[in-house]
C-alpha cells in the first residue's frame, strides 16, 4: 500500500531567517571562509564555500579561474576533451585547488577520469553525478571510484534522504549532492513527480552526514543570495549553483541578439538541447527531464559573485554570526507567507528593458 508522509516539508521561499542579537559591527568582520577535513580523503581544503555547478554553461575553465581569484569553487562539466584539459591552468597554480573534475559513470567516463587526473595530479576532488543516486550500480561506482583514489575528496549525488546519504559516506564518499528537482532548468518534478522541497532535505540531510562526519552539498533551487544564505543556515556546508551563474562572460554559450538585448542560452544537462549536444539526441526509453532557455546577458561574474558574498555577509551580521560556520547555530527560520512587496516588480521588469 502506498503511504503518505504528513510532516510539512519546506522550500526556501517557505521561510525567512529570524534577526538576532549581534555584537558584529561591520559586514566587513564576518568571515566566510571555512577550513573543512573531509571523513574519508582525510584532505583538509579552506576556501569559502560556494560551488559553480557542473553544468557546460557554467562549470567552465573561465568560471573555475574566476572563482578561483574568490575562493570559490567550481566542478568542471564532463564534456572537455582530454586535449583542452590538457591546455587548461598552464602556469596556474592557484585554480586546480578549487576545482573539481566530474564523470558519469560509464565505462567511457572512468577511463576519461583516470586520463584527467593523471594530466592534473594537483587536483584532488571528483565530482560524481548521476541525476538518480539511488542506483545501487551508483554506489558501487563510488566504492571503486574511492578505493582507486583513496586520497582524493568525492563528491557524489544527487540524493535527498538522510539514509541515503549515510549510504553514500559510508561507501567513501565525502560530499553529498542534495537535490533533487530544485533547478530552474529542471523539470525532473513534472516529468517524474519526485522530488523534495530544497529546504527540508538539506536540513534532515545534513543532521544525516554530519552524524558521520560527512558533508553536503545544497545543490540548486537559490534564485537570490538570501537563498543561499538560507541553505546554510539549514546546515549545508557548500552551496551549489547554476542558473544564478548562467549568462556570464565566463560561462559557456553565445551571446544572442534578441529583440535588440544581448541573451545567453542556458540549458539543463538532462534536457533535449544536451542530449542532442553529447548523445546525438534523447534515447527512445527515456524523457528530457530538463528545459532550454535564452537568459539576459549579465556581464562578468565577478560583480555577481561579489553580491553573493555581499548578501551572506549581510545575513551573518543580522543573525549574529561572525563567522559562516556559526550560521546553522545562529538559525531560526519563520515560516512566511510572503518573501518580498512586489508591488513594484512590473516597474522594475520594464526598466530593465527600457
Amino acid at each position: 500500500m502506498p503511504r503518505i508522509d504528513n510532516d510539512i516539508k519546506l522550500d526556501f521561499k517557505d521561510v525567512l531567517l529570524r534577526p538576532k542579537r549581534s555584537t558584529l559591527k561591520s559586514r566587513s568582520d564576518v568571515d566566510l571562509e571555512r577550513t573543512i577535513t573531509f571523513r574519508n580523503s582525510k584532505l583538509t581544503w579552506t576556501g569559502i564555500p560556494i560551488i559553480a555547478a557542473n553544468m557546460d554553461t557554467v562549470g567552465t575553465f573561465e568560471m573555475a579561474k574566476t572563482l578561483a581569484k574568490h575562493k570559490c569553487f567550481t566542478t568542471i562539466h564532463k564534456h572537455y576533451s582530454i586535449e583542452e584539459w590538457a591546455e587548461a591552468f598552464k602556469e596556474d597554480k592557484t585554480t586546480p585547488g578549487f576545482v573539481a573534475a566530474s564523470s558519469g559513470i560509464c565505462d567511457y567516463d572512468w577511463e576519461k577520469l583516470q586520463q584527467i587526473l593523471a594530466l592534473h595530479p594537483e587536483i584532488k576532488f571528483i565530482c560524481l553525478d548521476v541525476a538518480n543516486g539511488y542506483s545501487e550500480v551508483f554506489v558501487e561506482y563510488v566504492r571503486k571510484v574511492r578505493k582507486h583514489f583513496p586520497e582524493h575528496t568525492i563528491l557524489a549525488g544527487n540524493v535527498v534522504t538522510g539514509e541515503m546519504v549515510e549510504e553514500l559516506i559510508l561507501s567513501g564518499a565525502d560530499i553529498i549532492k542534495v537535490g533533487i528537482g530544485p533547478g530552474s532548468v529542471c523539470t525532473t518534478r513534472k516529468k517524474t513527480g519526485v522530488g523534495y522541497p530544497q529546504l527540508s532535505a538539506v536540513i534532515e540531510c545534513a543532521d544525516a552526514a554530519h552524524g558521520l562526519a560527512g558533508h553536503i552539498i545544497s545543490d540548486g533551487g537559490c534564485t537570490c543570495p538570501g537563498d543561499i544564505a538560507k541553505a546554510f543556515g539549514a546546515g549545508a556546508d557548500f552551496v551549489m549553483m547554476g542558473g544564478m551563474l548562467a549568462g556570464h562572460d565566463q560561462s559557456g554559450g553565445d551571446i544572442i541578439e534578441c529583440n535588440g538585448r544581448k541573451m545567453k542560452q542556458f540549458y539543463g544537462m538532462s534536457s533535449a538541447t544536451a542530449m542532442q549536444k553529447y548523445s546525438g539526441g534523447v534515447a527512445e526509453y527515456r524523457a528530457s527531464e530538463g528545459k532550454s532557455v535564452e537568459i539576459l546577458y549579465k556581464g562578468d561574474v565577478n560583480a555577481t559573485i561579489l553580491d553573493i558574498l555581499g548578501g551572506l555577509r549581510s545575513a551573518c551580521t543580522y543573525t549574529g554570526a561572525g563567522k559562516l560556520k556559526e550560521l546553522p547555530k545562529r538559525t531560526t527560520f519563520i515560516r512566511v507567507t510572503q518573501q518580498t512587496n512586489e508591488i513594484f516588480a512590473g516597474l522594475q521588469a520594464d526598466d530593465k528593458k527600457a
